[in-house]
């Protein structure tokens, strides 16, 4: 795959990342970053995760071939809106974003009213770190990669998005919006929601000062992701509040059944609790045929 123009709307750990992937691979002639503030167009050109850095929306996707969205949700509509006028005929749009089914539903009809094309997609990758310094060419090597085209969808801009992900070293999933939505409520948006309650519960000023002192490894690595970005998240859950606030009341009932189980002593229960949660997560980690991941 070979593109001539390729402009990424923020350009911060997934932009960054893709620019780094894209220049790495030599996937486009040229590499455009639409950032926000004046002080990230150096930065991003220094660290070479663009060709060019811009402020200004018209000129960086005016003949864009694919234009990459990864914006806060809440932005992805506005700024659409904004560039219509700039975008070349077949000009095909994709995003980051955890949330699809609202996304594609405002973006899809936009994006065709001038001859454009949207297709959403959603690549599993990331971490607590967020901007274009924390950038890696290899963030998206065997990550999944979910797809969510809709009837509408053109094959020749699903093809080029599919391509593109792949060319990137992803592992293609198609969804559609709907059922993309409803997996990463539990698989993503939920262990947001629990490390960053966690956060919020153990390190709260109304505990002890020695109360941090005793939160070691295990804390750190269940509420890694509460350092993510707040915007984001807060953009993510309420996008999905949906499906987000179903699994949440799941997750409370499972919670509450554990609670009774020791309220009442209730050995066999607790072990059992114990036991199936480190079957069913080693047998994630490790499924059969895989082979070692140590």
């Amino acid at each position: 795959m070979h593109l001539g123009k390729i402009t990424l709307i923020g350009v911060g750990l997934l932009g960054g990342s893709i620019g780094l992937a894209v220049r790495q691979r030599r996937l486009a002639d040229q590499v455009i970053g639409l950032v926000r503030r004046s002080s990230a167009i150096a930065e991003c050109e220094e660290l070479g995760v663009v060709d060019k850095a811009t402020r200004n929306l018209g000129p960086a996707v005016k003949d864009a071939d694919l234009i990459i969205l990864c914006s806060p949700i809440s932005q992805m509509r506005p700024l659409v809106q904004e560039m219509l006028p700039f975008l070349k005929q077949d000009a095909v749009i994709t995003d980051v974003g955890s949330v699809k089914g609202g996304v594609v539903a405002e973006l899809e009809p936009l994006a065709e009213s001038v001859g454009a094309h949207f297709v959403g997609s959603h690549p599993m990758a990331g971490s607590e770190k967020v901007g274009a310094t924390a950038a890696r060419a290899d963030l998206f090597q065997e990550a999944t990669c979910v797809v969510t085209p809709t009837a509408r969808t053109s094959s020749t801009a699903l093809a080029l998005v599919n391509g593109f992900w792949q060319a990137l070293g992803g592992q293609l999933l198609t969804l559609s919006p709907s059922q993309h939505d409803d997996l990463v409520s539990r698989s993503s948006h939920l262990p947001h929601v629990v490390a960053a309650e966690l956060a919020n519960y153990v390190l709260s000023p109304i505990h002890p000062p020695e109360q941090a002192r005793l939160c070691a490894n295990g804390f750190r690595d269940t509420t890694r992701i509460a350092s993510g970005s707040p915007e984001m998240w807060r953009d993510i859950a309420l996008a999905n509040r949906q499906h987000l606030s179903r699994v949440l009341g799941v997750f409370l009932e499972d919670l509450a059944e554990f609670q009774r189980s020791l309220d009442e002593g209730d050995t066999a229960a607790i072990e059992e609790f114990f036991t199936q949660a480190k079957r069913r997560r080693d047998a994630w980690c490790h499924p059969r045929g895989a082979g070692s991941l140590e």
